[in-house]
């Protein structure tokens, strides 16, 4: 039976992983697009810092989110001061380290669907009458859905299993930035907490795993798509 503190962890879990996906969507799409479409100085080492969270050990990214954005960081002190925002220690900094570990997996997959798009379809609409903006609506956006969808779900379910750099920038509070996979490493190290272990780590692979299929199905559904459009 899954008791009240767990159920507010889960709850706490997927709050945390639906707001880091929902705020990284534009910027994980701008920069996908700008990988997949555009050629300039600086593409590569940009492309390498978009996936470096990837390589870098997760409690890594955290020590740098926790000097640029700690109280006292360059960034962090400015939001204390003027926006009153502080990040560190509370479940938006757990939703900004997931966001951080989430974003290169999000970027993949949309630029892999952008890059999928015929630039001949986009010219055509362009000669046809269409300004820019109508036919990245109507012909790019459309086209590039699945894969935005399918990045959104890697996101989501990588934000779900985020640890590393959450607990080394937010730590682990309970009720705060108690996650799911904080709440199971802090069971691991209570007398007599197995119990609540599996019940969170079934929980957690059960998620996990239905993102996953989603993510899988969107794939295939836009690479059958492209497939058809060819």
């Amino acid at each position: 039976m899954i008791s009240a503190l767990e159920w507010s962890i889960i709850l706490l879990s997927l709050k945390v992983s639906l707001v880091a996906v929902t705020a990284t969507m534009p910027a994980a799409y701008a920069l996908a697009w700008l990988l997949a479409r555009r050629r300039f100085p600086g593409h590569s080492l940009l492309d390498a810092l978009v996936h470096l969270p990837l390589v870098v050990p997760p409690v890594v990214t955290g020590w740098i989110l926790l000097i640029l954005l700690g109280r006292t960081g360059p960034l962090g002190a400015l939001l204390d001061r003027w926006l009153g925002i502080t990040l560190v220690f509370h479940w938006t900094g757990a939703a900004l380290a997931a966001a951080v570990m989430a974003l290169p997996l999000m970027v993949r997959a949309m630029r892999l669907s952008i890059d999928a798009v015929d630039r001949r379809l986009v010219a055509a609409g362009r000669t046809l009458g269409a300004t820019r903006w109508q036919a990245f609506r109507t012909i790019s956006l459309p086209l590039t859905l699945p894969g935005i969808l399918a990045g959104a779900v890697l996101g989501f379910t990588r934000s779900l299993g985020e640890f590393g750099a959450t607990i080394t920038f937010a730590a682990n509070i309970p009720g705060q930035t108690r996650t799911l996979p904080l709440a199971i490493y802090t069971g691991l190290q209570v007398p007599g907490g197995e119990a609540a272990v599996t019940r969170l780590a079934i929980i957690s692979i059960l998620l996990s795993l239905g993102a996953l299929m989603v993510s899988e199905w969107l794939i295939r559904r836009n690479t059958n798509g492209r497939a058809h459009v060819v």
